[in-house]
């Protein structure tokens, strides 16, 4: 296969994203390789002398020519061969010492970094998760820190391979003859360059074939889905599907004719041109050995020169195109440091305070927030919670109510104002203190591809069973679990979906109760359930919530008619506030969003 087929050029996305190399950045990409540079330095020594190495056995091989062949000596001839093989086990044995702690720095350097990134990120603010794509995320985790790995074993190694496999191939040639040496290491960059120059051709007819290929794939498919061919059924259209397909398959054809034929006569005649190379040297040595009358250069010395020539083509090829590797692996440091570089926002104070015995009093004070570039949310809030009592917030929908709910656990900061519990101001406090004084259980409830105990204990680690059933009870969801083929020990599934909606959100209720909370939150824990399920989670709530601190969002105002205040939120503010009869007696949105949900006329 020609060089120019295993190589892709820069894109010009690629060259538009080119990172800046500055020394600043070489020596933050170098600082993930400083812990290994003892390892590091054994794998450069090891390139070396299996550069130094590989060379020998092609300059022996002109001894067995001239003074093994040509002088009929065979105890000399099989000795130089027997010496040839010793260097060739040598080599390759110190190469795979080279590849196996070469392996080994990359792989624990990507350990390193995966471990860097983890933490990292569990620190970053909720923020970051609801505006970035999780697949983009996973793919720094995963696909750019595991691209690492290839950077040191293949990248940095091979460009350290290349150079001394250059340098010490030509030093060995201008030692056997300047002259032919010179004439070669002339041939080799005439021979290189326009394969390069026919390499971009052709990547650019690929890309256009893989454009094409997509389009293909994506009439695919949505014409062979279930609903796709139910469609083109339901109103006749195969004959303009085929016709679209068709199309596209005959573009795809077209391309990829191309794409293979592209250079074809150049390559021929490079063909060509590379097979005379020998010839060229074979030639040039008749003329200084023959014509001239040369003795200083032997047929063992052509014979090894034509060898280390050709020995250079693939090295030389790889460092033309050096660029595209660096490019590449340092676009790679680059996306990855650019996560690293993420601010993490919210974090516990330099000198923390910490909630010893907390009792779930929480006060909002003229709070005021918005999310980044985006209108204020909320306007003004104030309000308090005192402990063993329950706050509801009802309200339209994206009014602020989760918002404020978010608030107190620092899953955001407020822009103005202030929250505090316990009287001390939540910005003031360690978040592991303060989190752990606060279970949350939001509308979506999720669960791990585990069993009913791990997600249970996940709240509470070193929860007794006693415990866990206790909670499970309390939850209304004891019974259930005892019927499941290995009760406690049954696995959910992915995302708890062996498990109806309910289940899981009695599950997640459990789980809540059973970290003890100071303050436990409800986030719209029950819109999205049907009716049997919602009256199973109230059941539930209602022995949970007595004497309970409690913060509880909904939309059903069936789950917030016992509460001992409930708060109407609407454009961020709230609009009114007491109990259910206050509220109803009061009239305004609340009595609209009761007489809506029950059918009043």
């Amino acid at each position: 296969m020609p060089p120019y087929m295993t190589r892709r050029p820069l894109s010009e996305d690629e060259k538009k994203k080119m990172p800046k190399i500055t020394p600043a950045f070489l020596k933050r990409v170098l600082s993930y390789l400083s812990p290994y540079k003892g390892r590091l330095v054994i794998v450069l020594l090891s390139i070396i002398i299996s550069s130094v190495l590989g060379v020998i056995p092609s300059m022996l091989t002109g001894r067995m020519i001239d003074e093994g062949l040509i002088s009929r000596d065979f105890k000399t001839l099989v000795s130089l061969i027997l010496l040839s093989l010793l260097i060739l086990i040598v080599s390759n044995l110190i190469t795979a010492v080279e590849t196996y702690v070469n392996n080994y720095v990359a792989m624990h350097i990507s350990y390193d970094m995966k471990n860097q990134m983890y933490a990292h990120l569990q620190k970053m603010p909720h923020s970051f998760f609801t505006s970035n794509s999780q697949g983009d995320i996973i793919t720094r985790m995963t696909s750019d820190i595991g691209g690492v790995q290839t950077v040191i074993t293949g990248t940095m190694t091979n460009i350290f391979t290349n150079v001394c496999t250059v340098l010490i191939t030509v030093i060995a040639l201008f030692q056997k003859n300047w002259f032919l040496a010179l004439c070669g290491c002339v041939l080799i960059p005439l021979l290189t360059v326009p394969t390069m120059i026919v390499g971009k051709k052709r990547w650019k007819l690929a890309s256009k074939t893989q454009k094409k290929a997509d389009e293909m794939n994506t009439v695919l498919n949505e014409s062979l889905s279930v609903s796709g061919m139910q469609l083109t059924k339901i109103y006749t259209r195969e004959k303009e599907q085929y016709s679209k397909y068709k199309s596209i398959n005959k573009q795809i054809t077209r391309l990829s004719i191309k794409e293979r034929m592209v250079g074809m006569w150049f390559w021929r005649v490079m063909g060509v041109l590379t097979g005379m190379g020998p010839l060229v040297i074979y030639l040039l040595g008749g003329v200084i050995m023959i014509l001239m009358g040369d003795n200083g250069l032997s047929v063992g010395d052509v014979t090894v020169m034509v060898t280390l020539i050709s020995r250079l083509y693939r090295p030389v090829d790889r460092l033309f195109n050096i660029q595209i590797d660096v490019v590449r692996s340092m676009a790679l440091f680059e996306r990855i440091f650019e996560y690293y570089d993420m601010p993490v926002g919210i974090e516990s104070p330099k000198n923390p305070k910490r909630l010893e015995k907390p009792e779930g009093r929480v006060e909002f004070s003229n709070v005021r927030f918005s999310y980044v570039d985006q209108k204020e949310v909320l306007k003004g809030i104030s309000f308090t919670l005192t402990p063993g009592k329950t706050v509801a917030l009802v309200g339209p929908s994206g009014e602020g109510k989760s918002t404020i709910a978010a608030l107190v656990p620092r899953f955001y900061d407020v822009s103005e104002g202030k929250v505090t519990f316990d009287g001390i101001d939540v910005r003031e406090l360690e978040l592991e203190s303060l989190r752990s004084a606060v279970a949350t259980v939001t509308q979506e409830s999720y669960l791990f591809n585990d069993t009913v105990r791990q997600n249970l204990l996940f709240a509470k680690p070193d929860a007794t069973d006693e415990q866990l059933i206790c909670a499970c009870k309390d939850a209304n969801i004891h019974d259930f679990i005892m019927t499941l083929p290995d009760g406690y020990d049954t696995v959910v599934g992915n995302r708890g979906f062996k498990l109806s909606g309910g289940e899981k959100q009695r599950i997640s209720l459990a789980r809540a109760i059973l970290s003890s909370p100071a303050l436990l939150i409800l986030d719209e824990a029950t819109s999205s359930l049907d009716s049997i399920s919602e009256s199973a989670i109230q059941q539930a709530l209602v022995p949970i919530l007595k004497n309970r601190t409690s913060l509880v969002i909904a939309h059903r105002l069936s789950t917030i008619m016992n509460a001992d205040e409930i708060l109407v939120i609407e454009n961020g503010s709230i609009c009114q506030r007491g109990t259910h009869k206050q509220l109803l007696e009061q009239g305004g949105l609340y009595k609209k969003l009761y007489e809506t949900q029950f059918n009043f006329n």
